[in-house]
């Protein structure tokens, strides 16, 4: 973590990927993000992947660097001290993440009559306000047509859900932006993003929504190839599998002379009349050039050629599971200083990312892990003006609760 944002604070009224992946964001920067739940939990306090006793590293890993606050919310009491937390006073504070619906008492114009300036970030499934998440949104726009075995039929859903990953550090972007103008201007604002609406940016960002229009041209399946360039996966002696990658022309340099193939990429091209060191005509004529490489990774195991390659700087990875990348890769490891061996109340020691970006200008702080469910419920309330009776009384009335014994 990060302080480059300390003294601002944020509160998280927010389920699932996007909305809390924002908060984290911001949190591992140094701000103050106080996530509010149900005094049973949240709708993804138990979100799969759990623990064996039933303890959610879902939960662990979205919101780490937080502070946690539980309380009835069907309550007007509780309502009143969520109110009360989100329209706090104080320059840096007034700041609302959420991706729950506004509705009644949680309406922007509505929390905005307690403070003028409120700015309010609301994460959102589509445009109108309807219910769409990453695995509804992916195949809506067509990757998943575009996904999986060259010439099979059936869609390829993506196990990573990237348009809330993206969604999540968009709305981190959005705060901050929206936090500089109320500095400058003193003036508060509600920004909406939707989650259908950033995939389908990206679809025009990265020119398939011009290809499509201009070139008339509907992207197929195409395997682990790389559209527009070269890049090729290949199954070696020992079973394990590789993808090189020839984007640019000095990697494609690289990648022949790391192989041996200078002469058979020349006699290819001559007899072809290609221009190889050209991304698209290595993208045209792949599979000729897959043809020539294949017999070179059948004859070794990763090993006999891994050093040379990263000398060479071919640009190349191995496939590897999950597991064998948490047990093999020296980068998702403590010798990666993101990474910490961290201990996780309740469900053990596991390594644990910060914050990805470094700053030179103040020092990387080791990753704080998540808060259990109103773990600082007491030092919420007390921060934003209950006494030590009114909280008592709070919990008597079970209006708030602390962390679960």
């Amino acid at each position: 973590m990060v302080k480059i944002l300390k003294g601002l604070r944020i509160v998280e009224g927010a389920a699932f990927v996007a909305a809390p992946l924002a908060g984290m964001t911001l949190a591992q920067m140094g701000a103050d993000v106080i996530r509010f739940d149900r005094i049973r939990g949240g709708l993804d306090h138990a979100r799969w992947p759990v623990t064996a006793q039933g303890r959610s590293l879902f939960w662990a890993g979205l919101n780490k660097g937080k502070r946690s606050i539980a309380v009835d919310m069907a309550t007007p009491r509780g309502q009143e001290i969520i109110t009360r937390l989100i329209c706090a006073p104080g320059p840096e504070r007034g700041i609302y993440l959420t991706n729950l619906r506004m509705r009644g008492w949680m309406d922007y114009e509505e929390l905005k009559r307690h403070r003028q300036d409120l700015i309010m970030m609301s994460i959102k499934g589509d445009r109108a306000g309807g219910p769409q998440v990453d695995y509804t949104v992916n195949p809506a726009v067509g990757f998943p047509t575009a996904t999986g075995p060259e010439g099979s039929a059936e869609p390829v859903g993506h196990v990573l859900p990237a348009w809330d990953c993206i969604t999540g550090q968009q709305a981190a972007l959005g705060v901050l932006a929206a936090e500089r103008h109320r500095r400058l201007t003193g003036e508060g604002q509600l920004l909406e993003l939707a989650l259908k609406d950033m995939a389908l940016a990206m679809l025009g960002n990265l020119g398939i929504i011009g290809e499509v229009t201009i070139n008339g041209f509907d992207r197929p399946k195409m395997g682990n190839a790389l559209y527009g360039a070269y890049a090729q996966d290949f199954l070696c002696r020992n079973g394990e599998r590789v993808i090189v990658v020839a984007l640019t022309e000095r990697q494609w340099d690289n990648l022949q002379a790391a192989t041996n193939a200078q002469s058979e990429m020349a006699a290819l091209a001559r007899r072809i009349e290609a221009d190889l060191s050209l991304e698209g005509e290595r993208f045209a004529h792949r599979e000729a050039i897959t043809a020539i490489l294949r017999p070179f990774f059948a004859a070794r195991t990763v090993e006999d050629f891994a050093k040379s390659f990263d000398k060479a700087g071919v640009t190349w990875s191995r496939y590897r599971s999950f597991a064998e990348t948490v047990a093999e890769d020296p980068d998702c490891s403590v010798d990666n200083p993101m990474f910490s061996l961290l201990d996780h109340p309740g469900i053990g020691a596991y390594l644990t990312p910060g914050n990805p970006i470094t700053f030179s200008g103040v020092e990387r702080i080791a990753p704080s892990r998540a808060p259990s469910l109103g773990e600082n419920t007491d030092e919420i309330l007390g921060e934003i003006g209950y006494s030590e009776g009114e909280i008592a009384a709070l919990h008597d009335a079970k209006i708030v609760a602390g962390p679960p014994l």
